[in-house]
């Protein structure tokens, strides 16, 4: 069994290749299955929103490539140009990612609230495709009481902040 967070955010790709990697909504639920079907994932969440689209993922043998791959041809990019902007983490870190992330620690605004439902949102999406299983669940779960922690003992988000465009 083998954890793997894969994806770009504000901090690896330019604007026009997060718009390029951006999932909508309507496909989510096929892209999931799809993505579960084609590159022997067990199960599988995509979290996409303005600044980052990021893949988790529980596999029996970790196949990051493969995953690249699918996320490349799913979006119609080369391979070498996701490559370039894309992060992989795998177990451990990916855990740690997936938490950072909900906590608001790994946004364009330190401590932003909105990413946790954007979580959230990206888990009942997978359970309505049926790709989460026992492991993601769990994991979300604990992810969403470690972000919930975050915010309560520290005092990220106090005082909020927006970036001006």
């Amino acid at each position: 069994m083998a954890f793997l967070a894969l994806g770009i955010n504000h901090k690896t790709a330019s604007v026009d290749v997060r718009e390029r990697v951006a999932f909508t909504p309507e496909q989510l639920v096929e892209a999931l299955q799809q993505l579960c079907r084609l590159t022997a994932s067990r199960e599988a969440a995509i979290l996409s929103t303005c600044n980052r689209s990021e893949l988790y993922i529980e596999q029996d043998h970790l196949a990051a490539d493969s995953v690249l791959r699918w996320l490349a041809d799913y979006h119609q990019l080369s391979v070498d140009e996701l490559r370039a902007s894309a992060y992989i983490h795998e177990d451990d870190a990916a855990v740690r990612h997936m938490m950072r992330v909900a906590s608001g620690l790994d946004s364009l605004v330190l401590g932003e609230p909105q990413i946790l439902g954007q979580m959230k949102s990206a888990y009942a999406v997978a359970r309505e495709a049926g790709t989460i299983g026992p492991l993601l669940g769990r994991l979300f779960q604990a992810t969403f009481s470690a972000a919930k922690q975050v915010r309560t003992d520290t005092a990220i988000g106090e005082n909020p902040v927006s970036v001006a465009f």
